[in-house]
């Protein structure tokens, strides 16, 4: 049967073997089976730059995308707050297809806007203001002319810094703004469909906006169980590993 797989927040890490071995078993067992599947970033903890592929903590990963990829399996990628700085390297050693956040693709006759959707997070005034200033080019190529070691080792105190401010937090504040998806939605002439993740709360919303009805589906994270979206021409189902 025709079917999409979309997936993110995976955030892969050297620390939490376990999930690393339910992603190649993902990859392997479903998402083979697939017409293609879409990662809506995140799937890495953190990605210092495309260097780090030499490091070895991901090298499962790294081979089980490259293998799926050879078989003929297409894999998409829109960058996350944690991997924007996968780049063209990655995309050669594995096969991936790196895509812009935003990005609209057409399946089986629905119109679909996919993105990682921290962009929508508008109220966490202070993370927009971090992410317009990482996502330059000057920024990323300054950063990436450090040693590794020394990149890896402002990532984890930009990390540590995150996880403070998020546990005083207004859950709120992290979430989607209405208004930021209204525009969005509306920007992209209304879309059937829009598919997003990095809020963690998956769940699906219908959004009626000048007189269109478009329904959100946020994906969920790996944190405690592999979760993904299946998207076919008899519908969307929502599968837990």
């Amino acid at each position: 049967m025709q079917h999409t797989l979309f997936i993110s927040d995976l955030h892969l890490c050297d620390t939490r073997p376990a999930i690393t071995a339910a992603f190649g078993d993902f990859l392997s067992r479903i998402a083979s089976q697939a017409d293609g599947l879409y990662i809506l970033g995140d799937l890495f903890e953190y990605w210092p730059g495309d260097d780090y592929i030499t490091a070895g903590f991901h090298d499962s990963t790294i081979a089980s995308l490259s293998a799926l990829t050879q078989a003929g399996l297409p894999i998409f990628f829109i960058h996350g707050n944690r991997d924007f700085l996968i780049g063209e390297a990655f995309a050669r050693t594995t096969g991936v297809t790196l895509l812009a956040d935003p990005s609209s693709i057409m399946l089986y006759g629905k119109r679909i806007l996919i993105s990682h959707g921290d962009a929508l997070c508008t109220d966490d005034v202070a993370y927009q203001v971090f992410r317009q200033q990482v996502r330059q080019p000057d920024w990323q190529k300054n950063f990436l002319a450090q040693p590794l070691d020394q990149r890896i080792a402002i990532i984890e105190q930009l990390r540590s810094a995150s996880d403070r401010e998020k546990s005083i937090k207004s859950m709120d504040i992290m979430d989607a703004n209405p208004d930021a998806v209204r525009q969005l939605l509306s920007k992209h002439h209304y879309p059937e469909l829009l598919i997003h993740g990095h809020t963690h709360r998956p769940a699906m919303h219908v959004h009626e906006i000048d007189g269109h009805r478009c329904t959100r589906w946020v994906l969920g994270d790996w944190y405690e169980q592999g979760s993904y979206l299946n998207v076919s021409p008899s519908g969307i189902t929502t599968h837990l590993l």
